[in-house]
């Protein structure tokens, strides 16, 4: 072997004559390179149907709760928002169980998620309440859009970086939800604050604000990415039934206090891990 073999890379870049030819024509096509398990690199064409198609309908929901919104059909656009975060975490597992996990799949997963769970809600609860307050409840609204942007592009290029087993900062399909039903309660129960009362619009600019600054903290919140691996104890199956009831009695708020309690869980959450390391540094 000469000195020249040597410093061949083992994956080479594919030639722009390669390239030219990948997207020759009209036609839409999507070419990926994947390595095979010997490190061999392999150009593939086209994209993995069913978690493509999954972020597909996720994405019609979180379009279909904009125009929902927009027409003030309330109730829709919060339903659409919930049917989205239910889509997004199907895609990822049926991408896993099906082996189908792509480049392509990731980046589209993420602008979907932008769409369903960083406009949407944002829009959701301006056309409710906020438009009012004018620029104030623009920018309010918009500071929850911008941390969700934020937030998505913090977790793509930290992915494979952090534990699995925790989120840093509030995922955005949780904020999307928390911040949802927080309208859907007031939907549901329009004389508790009054009709668009300043007491009201001022409580929902601050959980939009709240929600958004939660998404780009560094607040560790347990993923359950690994829970449904793992066997628990039996007891554990008494909350969980109280929480069904909970939901059953009043749904937004049940969904409500359950987010609520889920957001405050991260605090928690880290706090506990920051005591674990103190404790392994002084030893």
């Amino acid at each position: 072997m000469n000195v020249s073999d040597k410093s061949e890379p083992l994956n080479p870049a594919p030639l722009a004559s390669e390239v030219d030819d990948d997207h020759d024509g009209f036609t839409f096509e999507i070419v990926e390179d994947e390595h095979t398990h010997e490190g061999k690199r392999v150009r593939s064409r086209g994209v993995y149907l069913i978690p493509n198609l999954i972020t597909t309908a996720a994405l019609l929901s979180g379009f279909y709760s904009i125009i929902a919104s927009t027409s003030a059909q309330f109730e829709k656009a919060i339903l659409a928002i919930f049917l989205a975060a239910l889509l997004d975490g199907l895609d990822g597992r049926a991408a896993r169980l099906l082996k189908a996990q792509s480049p392509f799949g990731e980046q589209f997963d993420s602008l979907s998620d932008m769409l369903s769970f960083g406009v949407a809600p944002a829009i959701l609860v301006y056309a409710w309440i906020l438009a009012p307050l004018g620029r104030l409840g623009l920018g309010c609204a918009f500071i929850y859009t911008a941390c969700a942007a934020f937030r998505l592009a913090r977790f793509n290029v930290q992915i494979g970086v952090v534990d699995k087993k925790y989120f840093i900062g509030l995922a955005s399909p949780l904020a999307a939800i928390l911040l949802s039903s927080t309208v859907w309660v007031s939907v549901d129960n329009p004389t508790w604050f009054g009709a668009h009362s300043s007491v009201a619009m001022t409580l929902y600019a601050s959980v939009s604000v709240i929600c958004g600054l939660l998404m780009i903290s560094n607040v560790k919140y347990f993923s359950f990415k690994e829970f449904d691996r793992q066997r628990v104890p039996f007891f554990v199956m008494i909350p969980i039934v109280l929480i069904l009831l909970m939901i059953t009695y009043n749904v937004p708020i049940g969904i409500l206090t359950i987010g609520g309690l889920y957001a405050l869980s991260g605090f928690w959450s880290t706090w506990q891990e920051r005591r674990k390391r103190l404790a392994v540094n002084r030893k």
